[in-house]
């Protein structure tokens, strides 16, 4: 049997994943991190993207979107308190186009409430929503 860590993704509204993975990818602030059992501890940011799990006799990795949060690695766990996670088959596929497309009137119109800023990394997170979903789609074909 392969080594396995225990794995924990959290939001502030429920507990999104927890149980064991042959290894896990996050996205860092710096680059993906790739994190197998015994790994060192590390304590770091996570940018909005893709978690990828690798969970034990799956073919298939079990992905979540996260929009940031905090990750804290020990030899045999691991915990992301992530701001905002949604399984890649909880993603609404039509919330996440309409998202889109109101971040991206926002930024052409530089008069509107919502700032520049704020319209870009709404747009960012509704790229990767609609990216994991289509990934996930064709997995399961």
């Amino acid at each position: 049997m392969p080594l396995s860590i225990h794995v924990d993704v959290v939001s502030a509204e429920e507990q999104i994943f927890s149980g064991e993975a042959e290894f896990a990818v996050f996205p860092g602030e710096a680059g993906e991190l790739g994190i197998f059992p015994r790994h060192a501890p590390l304590l770091t940011r996570v940018r909005p993207g893709t978690v990828r799990l690798k969970i034990p006799e799956r073919d298939e990795f079990e992905l979540v979107y996260v929009s940031g949060g905090i990750l804290e690695v020990q030899p045999t766990l691991v915990t992301l308190l992530a701001d905002t996670a949604i399984r890649a088959k909880d993603i609404d596929e039509a919330k996440a186009i309409k998202a889109r497309q109101h971040s991206e009137e926002a930024m052409r119109n530089r008069s509107a409430n919502v700032g520049y800023a704020s319209a870009e990394a709404e747009l960012a997170q509704a790229i990767t929503q609609l990216q994991l979903h289509a990934k996930n789609r064709k997995a399961r074909r």
